[in-house]
């Protein structure tokens, strides 16, 4: 991690759409940047022994691999290959929990470890980053060239924190990413409201015109907006929608702290049902108030329907 006033040399592992763009970020700062991917063709070098070579002491190593097992073995191969006073960053959405598993198996050959969220996706090339970093301050602030470069421009606190110590990051990064589940099934639902009600004619300029001077203004506006301009009636798209896991980790972490969260979980809980060709669910709520009202049911159309519990994870 030799530095030149605020020019540094940083490994990152992961050049996929968030990792391949942050490295041009950081070039286009002026900063050496060598990426490792397993996809040769957008890799700098053929392995993390390498990388780490060409790297000069003390080194930076920034890992923007998918959470769980993939990490954990990244960040277990560059704890035999890098060295004492080398720090690591683990940019990806790890669960909070995992970090000072990591950090302490770094700690063990004298590395240290910062976590880090990162918010921004693929407009964080042009736009910057959101950052939430979790670590020893004196780790944090050795990055803090890096973490400048990334965050968008303007005032350091309004696009990067230093949220507490090792874990603090991802856990910030957690509730942020509840935080847009709510938001994005709250727009979700209002668009779907103006569509069905056929009073309002125009549903793309109503949106459009919520974008300046409104309390609901915001980027998730301004991109549902863009997306309507895109496909006006979102005719290419099906309403199925995954989860990336943040969403039900703040979920129980609600849970565990005694914390209510209910718009939060009810925007979890309406993803997974947006996976049901034929919610068992709610065929059962039908089939209840035909049997205690006489309400009417619909029948299933011909064909596969799913059967009692039968739902496409």
């Amino acid at each position: 991690m030799a530095t030149e006033g605020n020019v540094m040399e940083l490994g990152l592992v992961g050049l996929g759409r968030m990792g391949g763009n942050m490295r041009e970020r950081l070039r286009r700062a002026g900063h050496t940047v060598v990426g490792y991917d397993r996809n040769p063709d957008v890799s700098d070098v053929a392995s993390l022994k390498e990388l780490v070579g060409r790297l000069s002491a003390p080194r930076a190593v920034w890992v923007m691999v998918p959470a769980g097992e993939p990490t954990r073995a990244t960040v277990q191969e560059l704890g035999e290959l890098l060295d004492e006073g080398d720090i690591v960053i683990d940019g990806g959405n790890s669960r909070f929990t995992d970090d000072r598993a990591h950090a302490d198996i770094l700690a063990a050959q004298g590395i240290g470890y910062v976590d880090c969220g990162v918010s921004g996706g693929i407009w964080g090339l042009d736009v910057g980053y959101g950052l939430m970093a979790g670590g020893d301050k004196q780790h944090v602030e050795h990055l803090m060239p890096i973490f400048d470069a990334l965050r968008p421009e303007g005032p350091r606190d309004e696009g990067f924190v230093h949220a507490g110590g090792v874990g603090a990051g991802h856990y910030a990064k957690m509730v942020h990413n509840g935080i847009e589940y709510g938001l994005m099934q709250a727009y979700g639902e209002g668009y779907e409201l103006l569509a069905a009600s056929g009073v309002v004619e125009d549903i793309h300029g109503t949106l459009k015109a919520w974008s300046r001077g409104t309390v609901v203004r915001s980027w998730l506006l301004d991109l549902l907006v863009r997306a309507l301009e895109q496909d006006p009636a979102l005719a290419e798209i099906e309403g199925y929608v995954e989860d990336s896991g943040e969403g039900r980790w703040t979920v129980e972490e609600s849970i565990r702290n005694s914390v209510p969260a209910p718009v939060i979980t009810a925007a979890l809980f309406a993803r997974f049902e947006s996976r049901q060709d034929d919610s068992p669910a709610m065929k059962a709520v039908a089939a209840l108030r035909n049997q205690f009202g006489g309400h009417a049911v619909k029948a299933a159309e011909a064909g596969p329907t799913s059967g009692a519990g039968d739902t496409r994870s």
